[in-house]
């Protein structure tokens, strides 16, 4: 299985307006830069360090490299700078964009990626956390409306089923489709919901508490979304976390059955596209994670949870 990564530039490869320009943001020259793990992006993402000791995050990327991912950081820009003060997301302190680099300064945290295979507090910590973060929240895009198209992925398997289809699936296309329409629907709400939980996407502070990163894909919907992708992210790594993790939500069985089967359809029906410019692992990333919602959606079903 791929860890979750692009292929990064450095803060040295960045031309030297984006340095100026982080220097005027933070009022001071980087001295030192270090570069971070994970996540699916071919830009930098470097904790610095200023003359006067202070620290900051910068993520920075071009045009040249991906446009998808500039686009992705000016939408972190706007969400971040929205979120209610009490969401645990770093702070927003600038924001860079010549029209061909896009850079973003965020507040230092200090933290590290949770320990893959997941360990048991650490799963509870971040548990913890996603039970307090689906506050109200509007402005935002509605999670129905940015997930319809991939959960529509099982039609277009079925329009042209792929010789490499899981066989289960490959003869239970109907069924998916109807279980993925139903799970559109099952996503209406009116929560903050961050959409892309998994390990390289949250920090693990100090005293044990969390922080959330990399907001680009935020939207409003059903309080539980979060943990079920947490869920996921769990079982991708070898745990086997129970469903019942979902149960202080209160959500009907049958839509989380739906759900599971709508990110099947995105992973099942993305994973078989080439690899986009800078970022030659994603592909792997989502055909492993196929791998694992199929089965976990088929036990759903024969244990009667749709």
């Amino acid at each position: 299985m791929v860890q979750a990564s692009g292929v990064r530039i450095g803060w040295d490869d960045l031309p030297s307006t984006v340095h100026a320009a982080v220097t005027a943001i933070l009022g001071g020259p980087v001295v030192r830069a270090v570069s971070q793990p994970g996540g699916f992006s071919p830009g930098t993402a470097d904790r610095v360090l200023l003359a006067d000791g202070s620290r900051a995050f910068v993520k920075a990327v071009s045009a040249a490299q991906n446009a998808h991912s500039v686009q992705l950081h000016r939408t972190e820009a706007r969400v971040t700078a929205m979120l209610p003060a009490d969401v645990p997301a770093p702070r927003l302190l600038g924001f860079h964009d010549d029209g061909t680099w896009v850079a973003l300064v965020f507040a230092d945290v200090e933290g590290r990626q949770p320990h893959v295979p997941w360990q048991d507090d650490e799963l509870a910590a971040v548990l913890d956390a996603l039970r307090r973060l689906p506050v109200p929240v509007s402005g935002l895009p509605s999670l129905p409306s940015l997930l319809a198209d991939s959960f529509g992925g099982w039609r277009r398997l079925a329009a042209d089923p792929p010789a490499a289809l899981d066989p289960w699936a490959a003869s239970n296309l109907d069924l998916l489709v109807e279980l993925a329409d139903r799970g559109v629907t099952a996503l209406a709400g009116d929560r903050l919901v961050h959409v892309d939980i998994r390990a390289d996407n949250l920090l693990i502070r100090p005293d044990g508490s969390v922080m959330v990163v990399d907001w680009p894909g935020a939207a409003v919907g059903v309080p539980w979304f979060d943990t079920l992708s947490l869920l996921l992210n769990v079982r991708l790594y070898g745990g086997a976390p129970s469903d019942t993790l979902l149960d202080v939500f209160e959500p009907d069985p049958a839509d989380v059955t739906a759900v599971i089967a709508g990110l099947a359809a995105l992973f099942t029906d993305r994973g078989r596209e080439p690899d986009p410019p800078g970022l030659p692992t994603l592909r792997r990333f989502q055909q492993d994670q196929a791998a694992v919602m199929l089965p976990w959606l088929r036990a759903r079903l024969a244990a009667g949870l749709a």
